[in-house]
């Protein structure tokens, strides 16, 4: 087991990490920006190195820098959390290198699932089930136009190295096609510098549903679960609840064994998501995410199982301490993501926080790295918390949810807490009948100025 862990993140999943590592025995290296330094993960690790100033390009995503933080303090592995440089290849591999450990896969399995048209390719051959569209890259609008007449519109055009919604175009029709192709590709080419798209049919009414998987990099992997993140905007998750409300116990056995098999094959190592659109009861593969996601302490409170922790076993090369039939849904679990932002426009909102208070009791969670007197730097991702609640079942989850958002107290900022209080007024989030476009239709309706 490794003596010494360095966290390259902040905020409130560079403290998970640490609680983590404190209860394992493990000592813990925070790194931090000079914007960052009175941060609570900064204060609550072993150590702290200060790696750069505010702008996380010469911070949290300097590489050298980060390595360097590792020779200094002697810290042998690097746990990247999710963001940042969690899915960057080049940076497992420099970190290897320099015969230190990256706790997550492989810099080749982040490499195959980086690219959306490979990964596609690849959980095809495995098995799993994918979206209908081009095969491969799509390189001039006249083939784009074939493909949309053959799989038929609305079809959505992407950018390979796409991600957070950025170079997603649908045409609804054949006339749509040109300014979506277009735009699609110039927005990866700006924002990925990569213009290679491809293209899918569009789903009406689908939900997002993602399959938890886990893998011991040595042809041994198991699914926890799936999550529900049908609430989304722009792309944009805000809420998150496990099992599923519209996923059957025979649905999850079948895909999930499906997605254990996938990662098996392939000797993936660690916790890695695997994405799909759910419509009319069939899964539609979209994207694997090759890290922990923002959302798995959803999935931690209906398995009671430490994800955080598992990621350190396998990667000092210790067996999985579970297996698949270790794994019984107990509840259910939901999360939401609260921001420092200001509606109804959802614009960043940094400031100093006057008073901050987080709900407890029964079921409770609160994943923050929030104090009175904390200043929220305006260099980063507006998330400040993640607000989890478990129950024996949906009603008691959201029941319990609506009473911790009310005990809930952040001052000095604007929050997203108002969304959440309206959104448990409505029908459609209380019986779970909702797919991955009604919050954007329900804030064109009741929110947006």
């Amino acid at each position: 087991m490794f003596d010494k862990i360095l966290i390259a993140n902040r905020g409130e999943i560079a403290l998970r990490v640490i609680r983590a590592c404190r209860e394992m025995g493990i000592q813990s290296v925070a790194v931090h920006s000079t914007a960052d330094s009175d941060a609570m993960h900064v204060r609550m690790a072993d150590e702290s190195v200060c790696i750069g100033p505010p702008t996380s390009t010469q911070s949290y995503l300097s590489i050298p820098a980060i390595i360097s933080a590792c020779e200094i303090t002697g810290a042998q592995a690097i746990h990247p959390g999710y963001g940042f440089l969690s899915e960057n290849a080049n940076f497992v591999q420099i970190v290897q290198d320099h015969d230190l450990t990256f706790i997550g896969p492989t810099a080749d399995h982040i490499r195959t699932m980086g690219d959306k048209i490979t990964a596609k390719d690849t959980m095809k051959a495995l098995g799993v089930p994918c979206v209908p569209g081009s095969d491969g890259g799509v390189a001039s609008l006249e083939e784009a136009e074939k493909i949309g007449k053959d799989i038929g519109y609305p079809v959505i055009i992407k950018a390979t190295a796409g991600g957070g919604g950025k170079g997603m175009k649908v045409a609804q029709t054949a006339k749509d096609m040109k300014s979506a192709f277009q735009t699609a590709r110039a927005e990866g080419k700006s924002n990925f510098g990569n213009d290679e798209v491809y293209i899918e049919k569009y789903l009406t009414t689908p939900r997002h549903i993602e399959i938890q998987v886990f893998g011991d990099g040595k042809g041994k992997a198991v699914h926890l679960g799936e999550r529900d993140c049908s609430l989304q905007r722009r792309h944009q998750k805000v809420f998150e609840e496990a099992p599923g409300p519209s996923i059957t116990a025979e649905e999850r056995a079948r895909i999930g064994k499906v997605c254990a098999d996938a990662v098996a094959k392939i000797n993936y190592i660690g916790a890695g998501t695997i994405e799909f659109l759910y419509e009319n009861g069939e899964f539609y593969f979209i994207e694997m995410n090759t890290r922990l996601q923002v959302e798995h302490p959803v999935t931690e409170a209906i398995f009671r199982q430490d994800l955080v922790r598992e990621q350190i076993r396998v990667a000092a090369g210790l067996p999985m301490s579970f297996g698949q039939d270790d794994l019984v849904i107990d509840g259910h679990a939901i999360e939401v993501r609260i921001n420092a932002e200001k509606l109804p426009n959802f614009s960043p909102c940094p400031g100093k926080i006057t008073q901050f208070h987080a709900p407890g009791g029964l079921g409770v969670r609160m994943d923050s790295a929030l104090y009175d007197g904390y200043s929220i730097p305006p260099y980063y991702d507006s998330l400040i918390g993640k607000l989890i609640v478990h129950g024996r079942d949906r009603p008691e989850a959201l029941a319990r949810l609506a009473r911790a958002l009310g005990e809930l107290i952040v001052d000095g900022v604007d929050t997203t807490v108002p969304l959440f209080h309206a959104l448990l007024q409505e029908p459609a989030v209380l019986s779970g009948d909702y797919n991955i476009h009604w919050l954007e239709h329900w804030l064109d309706e009741n929110l947006q100025a």
